[in-house]
């Protein structure tokens, strides 16, 4: 595959936005081939299902693809990829919102999460020991009832890394309310490792 970068481009872009414009296949196939299991993982991340996080990272690509010819390079080709994601999670929610049945999961979910967005009982950051797979386990756990927002904000700075900044632009919020998020979702989460004996 040709290299569509000019000398002096992001090495971590895998195609210009000039290529990806033109549609280019070589660059709308690097694209897809450098950020399909970034984009999936944060859909997982973000708590949907194995199926449905596969069918939401496919129709993000869709998008993508369909958009190509309007991407302007102001953002990186993974923010704007985020951020497509962010919006079709959004819609998902919005749609299961309007479609919820009170089954079980409901009651349970109601039980653990306040009108208000916040938890019953309270989550925050597992800066130590992510690996270990009871410490993930429970993590997800205690992240599983967040807002969607504060809990994608929370998987892009800690597990993707991204800057503030690029967090911003994907949720479209400021960087003191990016603070806010990333505090509250870490210190609620810190409580529910507790309340569990796991050392946050």
């Amino acid at each position: 595959m040709t290299d569509a970068r000019p000398t002096g481009a992001d090495p971590r872009e895998p195609a210009t936005s000039e290529a990806i414009r033109a549609g280019d296949p070589a660059a709308l196939e690097a694209v897809v081939d450098a950020y399909l299991m970034q984009v999936l993982r944060a859909a997982r991340g973000a708590g949907l299902g194995a199926v449905q996080a596969e069918e939401v990272t496919q129709e993000t690509f869709k998008t993508f693809l369909a958009a190509a010819c309007r991407f302007e390079g102001r953002s990186r080709v993974r923010t704007f990829l985020f951020g497509i994601l962010y919006r079709k999670i959004a819609e998902i929610r919005r749609s299961q919102a309007r479609d919820r049945t009170h089954d079980s999961i409901d009651q349970v979910m109601e039980a653990r999460f306040a009108v208000d967005g916040s938890w019953v009982r309270p989550p925050a950051p597992a800066d130590h020991d992510l690996f270990s797979r009871e410490t993930r386990r429970a993590l997800a756990d205690c992240l599983e009832a967040s807002p969607p927002r504060q809990r994608l904000a929370f998987y892009f700075r800690e597990v993707e890394g991204l800057s503030t900044e690029e967090i911003c632009g994907i949720l479209d919020v400021s960087a003191t309310n990016l603070g806010v998020m990333l505090y509250r979702i870490r210190n609620r989460t810190r409580e529910c490792l507790e309340a569990r004996n796991v050392e946050p």
